[in-house]
């Protein structure tokens, strides 16, 4: 028995009315949360076509193999920079000519693989072995409308495609609990001096690496309570009169205490290294997660939420190194201090949904420069008055 495939019926729309133009295929991300029994997807959004492939992919008779693995990688990266806790790239779609419907299976195959390793590169966690480890790839005839569906286990890459069911929902986008926490973050960061070849992004990598321990060892508070991990998270929480619980309205309040704050008095040992200088990350960082509203239990909440939290602050400081990299900003010598700002998160409505995706802001950016970014990114429209900036400054 394949996985269940649980998708909002908007992205069946979506998916139907996405015009080939004359391309021989149109490849894209599915969007969603995994759980123990099926898949919910919410989104799903095509990678954005490359100006100068664009005459080339015209032509009907153009196969597979042109599929750019390293341009549709990088949306993925992108898209998963959006994506707040409790969300993940569930997968990849294509859609094709009639003359390829028998030829998708593998382009499909490695494109996925591509894209959840380029994502997982970047993370600051692992997966759990109780987690889900199959990702879903759908195939759609653009003539017919004939829709296969299949899952392989991405922790292994020689593992068969498995038959998996596609079910559309109406409503599934409304059916999310929403957890929110604000994190300080003071994190010291020193810089080796002994291992010089060692650049300032991989320096910071390792130090958050570090601090994402503390966040994995956390302890949790959600609404002021401590709650047992296999708790139900709507425990106590009202009924309607079908019996069902009103979890579409809950939005829960997480607090955060670290291993260093709760183990004072415990005795580590102590590292000593000759650093050439070091880096502060420095801010009040808001965090955002969402759980489907099917019996979630309080250990998908927290881990939602610290997922969060380790994806906003690696993401904003690979945006920052990207930022200085493309504007070659000099180093200042060592005796000065420099100071950057990080990227505000801007939350953004999906329309139609309870969930809020995001992207992030620098200060000289525009509000029209992030809604065009998230368009072109997740292929949808957004109104500039629905971005929501609720940061302060944050610096590096």
């Amino acid at each position: 028995m394949g996985r269940t495939y649980i998708v909002e019926e908007t992205v069946g729309q979506y998916l139907s009315n996405i015009n080939l133009q004359g391309k021989a295929f149109v490849s894209g991300l599915l969007i969603g949360q995994c759980s123990s029994q099926k898949d919910y997807v919410i989104l799903a959004t095509r990678t954005p076509p490359k100006e100068e492939q664009s005459e080339n992919l015209k032509h009907p008779k153009a196969k597979l193999d042109n599929l750019d693995e390293e341009w549709a990688t990088e949306h993925a990266c992108q898209v998963s920079r959006m994506l707040p806790g409790g969300l993940l790239v569930l997968g990849v779609f294509i859609i094709t000519t009639l003359e390829l419907a028998n030829d998708f299976q593998n382009a499909l195959r490695r494109l996925m693989f591509a894209v959840e390793k380029s994502i997982n590169r970047k993370r600051l966690w692992n997966f759990t072995e109780e987690e889900v480890s199959e990702r879903v790839t759908l195939h759609i005839c653009a003539s017919t409308k004939k829709i296969f569906c299949r899952t392989y286990d991405i922790h292994d890459p020689k593992s068969s495609a498995r038959p998996a069911d596609w079910k559309y929902q109406s409503g599934l986008s409304s059916s999310w609990l929403s957890l929110e926490c604000t994190v300080h973050i003071n994190i010291h960061i020193p810089l080796s001096a002994t291992s010089v070849s060692y650049t300032l992004e991989k320096n910071t990598k390792n130090g958050l690496t570090r601090w994402a321990k503390e966040i994995e060892n956390g302890v949790y508070l959600i609404n002021g309570q401590v709650k047992d991990e296999d708790c139900d998270l709507l425990e106590g929480h009202k009924k309607s009169s079908r019996g069902n619980t009103q979890a579409t309205s809950h939005s829960f309040d997480v607090r955060v205490l670290t291993q260093l704050l709760l183990n004072s008095d415990h005795r580590s040992t102590a590292t000593v290294q000759i650093c050439s200088g070091s880096v502060n990350l420095k801010g009040a960082v808001k965090c955002r997660a969402y759980i489907h509203s099917s019996k979630p239990k309080v250990k998908d909440a927290v881990q939602a939420v610290k997922r969060d939290i380790l994806n906003t602050v690696a993401d904003r400081c690979e945006i920052l190194f990207e930022d200085l990299l493309l504007n070659e900003i000099p180093e200042k010598k060592d005796s000065e201090k420099e100071f950057h700002v990080l990227p505000y998160r801007v939350f953004v409505p999906l329309p139609g949904s309870t969930v809020m995706l995001c992207d992030y802001k620098f200060d000289d950016e525009s509000a029209e420069e992030i809604r065009d970014h998230f368009m072109e990114m997740l292929d949808h429209t957004i109104q500039i008055e629905d971005l929501e900036i609720a940061e302060e400054t944050n610096t590096v």
